[in-house]
């Protein structure tokens, strides 16, 4: 998909300043206690998701973070498809305080392709 000059310098900025997490890191990740965040469309969500994980659409991430996520230390593992909405959301939970927000590099579809 072509992105906007604008969105996509907003994308890699975002990228640029919160911790990525490679695809191979996941499960062991949330096997210590690391929340996987979905946030995805709802019908992408239905469609596949990482199993176990949280789901809060983009849309509705700052509304509703709070009182499904209230432990600001909480580690989280944002993530889309590939990459530019998991790193916006890391980057504005970390905005919100989220001192461990990361996202999944290469998002669903790089988690998936480890079989």
């Amino acid at each position: 998909m072509a992105y906007t000059e604008k969105f996509q310098q907003l994308a890699d900025t975002a990228r640029a300043s919160v911790q990525e997490v490679t695809p191979a890191q996941v499960d062991e990740l949330i096997a210590s206690g690391a929340v996987a965040l979905d946030i995805r469309d709802k019908e992408e969500h239905d469609a596949d998701h990482i199993d176990g994980s949280v789901h809060i659409s983009r849309g509705k991430l700052e509304m509703n973070v709070e009182g499904l996520i209230p432990d600001l230390t909480t580690q989280l593992l944002c993530y889309c498809n590939a990459n530019n909405r998991g790193a916006l959301s890391a980057a504005t939970l970390r905005n919100m305080g989220y001192v461990n927000a990361g996202f999944i590099a290469g998002g669903l579809i790089g988690y998936r392709k480890l079989g």
